[in-house]
């Protein structure tokens, strides 16, 4: 028998392996292999919920289907075990690096690694040779160092810091790393050098202010002061000096606040004023009950900040003044309101003369010669631009007032004559004397002296009024010859002002021409004027703003004179072009020449 009990048969359809053990046959006792059967879907069509991948693959992780049991713990029993599994994991570790040197984390987690194996010469050389790869891994240095100090390697970690410092000197982190463990040594000496060496590189704000607490840390009040010296001029901004003056307050050295608040005034000018220095300023002497140096911060100040760069500054001087102050004060802040806004319009136009009166009348009433004789030297520097009378007649009145302040209320008989002899010195006489002098010509009837000063004068200038005024002249000369003389004098101004770039002033003379010969004139010569008068036609000229870009476009009248156009070839063929089309319309009323030309045209 065959792996049986004594008298056993096997069953049929079973057959027996080696091992005693039976299994089902493949095949049927007929020799034919047996087919499953399939179940059969009655209905194909699509279920009305559709389920996604996706939503299963959620549903898995909601359900924790998929999470795999943690692996078995291996626990090592001898030394052997234990050098079998440093080799496999040092094997796996070299590996990932081997895979791709630049990627960090894998150097990190290797030394990280043999660091807790208390294998720290191996950390390092893991580290050096990632530093090798890439020295510029900020998180590498930082891992190197802090293992050096973990396992209190103190000129290990030295030393990195100070090849880190070396290499990244813009990193300052490193910086702060390295003074604080040199500060937690007890090192002092030796953090203070390396702040030292830090601020040779003009850190940012804080590093400095980190550098200054620690000073303080020590009751080093001096050195911080000399910190504070060297950082308000590699940071010049006015709340670093602010700092600085409160720093020397809170220390009880008043006289040294002080005077780093008038240095900070020295230090920015009138031309980088702000108002948050001026605050901090007044508010210190406030502090030290100093009131009238408080008002004249504020006073100071007041006149040479812009209106609206100072909303800060009035609000607290009105505050201080309500509190300290009398009513004398408080009018003292509207006038310094008002003084405000008549600086801004005088400087946004400085020859708007209305406004300077203004402003005079308000520093009149303040009773201060000084302020209101600067006032009125300001005002009278603003000449006029142009030397006509009208431009003059405003300004004038300023010398005039000038003067009366100086007689009437300030008492100085010397500086009243000093005003009337600068105001004669500067208004241009000889522009008010040449008219007087035609004038006075006219009525004695010298004709020829008055033509002879008019050509003097043309001489001088060649503006449009003198020639009409020459004609003029001629016209009411009232002798035989005088509408030929008027006639020649159109003549000679029209020729003359042929290269003058104003062509307003062109037309004027061409105007008062045509004028004159509708009056007096036969018609062939107010047909010789018609024919000069100019062209008015509309132009488009490209913009262009301040910084230089494209403004678009505007539209302008320019005028065309037909003495200009004849000696322009292009101005020719347009007016030859114009007299075409009016020709080809008067022969053929119904058609359109410039269709004509659309036509023709390829």
């Amino acid at each position: 028998m065959l792996g049986g009990r004594e008298g056993h048969v096997p069953q049929e359809g079973r057959a027996w392996d080696s091992r005693g053990r039976g299994g089902k046959m493949a095949s049927t006792a007929a020799g034919k292999q047996r087919i499953p059967k399939v179940a059969k879907v009655k209905n194909k069509a699509p279920a009305e919920v559709q389920i996604t991948a996706e939503q299963l693959l959620r549903e898995a992780k909601e359900r924790e289907l998929e999470l795999l049991p943690p692996p078995p713990q291996q626990k090592i029993t001898d030394e052997e075990e234990l050098n079998d599994y440093k080799l496999r994991k040092r094997k796996t570790f070299e590996d990932n690096i081997r895979k791709n040197r630049t990627v960090i984390s894998n150097w990190i987690k290797y030394a990280q690694w043999e660091e807790s194996l208390k294998e720290i010469q191996r950390a390092r050389s893991i580290y050096e040779r990632a530093l090798d790869v890439d020295y510029r891994n900020v998180t590498l240095w930082l891992k190197y160092a802090e293992m050096e100090m973990k396992t209190r390697q103190v000129n290990h970690a030295r030393n990195i810091w100070d090849r880190a410092i070396t290499t990244l000197p813009r990193v300052n982190q490193f910086w702060y790393k390295y003074t604080y463990m040199e500060e937690m040594l007890g090192n002092v000496a030796g953090a203070r050098q390396v702040f030292e060496r830090w601020m040779e590189w003009q850190p940012e704000e804080q590093s400095w202010h980190s550098y200054i607490n620690f000073e303080l840390r020590y009751k080093e009040v001096d050195r911080a002061r000399t910190i504070y010296e060297r950082f308000v001029i590699v940071h010049p901004d006015v709340k670093n000096w602010i700092k600085y003056a409160r720093f020397e307050e809170k220390h009880g050295y008043f006289a040294h606040a002080r005077k780093v608040f008038e240095r900070a005034v020295e230090f920015f000018g009138e031309d980088h004023m702000d108002e948050h220095l001026y605050v901090a300023f007044a508010k210190f002497e406030e502090n030290q009950k100093e009131f009238e140096r408080v008002r004249v911060i504020y006073k100071y100040a007041l006149d040479r900040i812009p209106k609206h760069e100072a909303q800060e500054l009035f609000k607290n001087y009105t505050i201080f003044e309500k509190k300290f102050g009398d009513r004398r004060g408080i009018e003292d802040i509207i006038v310094s309101k008002r003084r405000f806004q008549y600086e801004e319009e005088v400087k946004a136009n400085p020859h708007n003369y209305d406004a300077w009166f203004d402003y005079l009348r308000l520093v009149e009433s303040d009773a201060n010669p000084d302020a209101v004789r600067e006032v009125y030297e300001r005002a009278i520097a603003n000449v006029p631009p142009i030397q006509e009378k009208r431009h003059w007649k405003r300004y004038i009145y300023l010398w005039i007032n000038y003067a009366l302040y100086e007689e009437l209320e300030a008492k100085d008989p010397e500086r009243t004559r000093q005003v009337y002899q600068a105001c004669v010195e500067l208004i241009p006489h000889k522009k008010v004397l040449w008219k007087s002098y035609i004038d006075f010509e006219i009525e004695q009837e010298e004709y020829e002296n008055t033509r002879n000063l008019y050509r003097r004068l043309l001489q001088r200038t060649q503006h449009v009024k003198v020639w009409i005024s020459f004609a003029q002249f001629e016209l009411s000369a009232g002798k035989d010859d005088s509408l030929s003389r008027c006639r020649q004098i159109y003549e000679e101004a029209n020729k003359t002002m042929r290269n003058c770039e104003e062509k307003e002033e062109r037309l004027m003379l061409l105007e008062s021409w045509r004028n004159f010969e509708e009056e007096f004139g036969t018609e062939s010569s107010k047909e010789r004027v018609e024919k000069l008068m100019p062209e008015k036609v509309k132009k488009r000229r490209k913009l262009q703003a301040e910084d230089g870009s494209d403004a678009g476009w505007e539209e302008y009248y320019d005028y065309i004179f037909p003495e200009d156009a004849a000696n322009q070839p292009n101005l020719k063929l347009l007016a030859m072009a114009k007299l075409w089309k009016k020709q080809q319309q008067d022969d053929n009323p119904e058609r359109d020449p410039d269709k004509d030309l659309d036509e023709s045209s390829p």
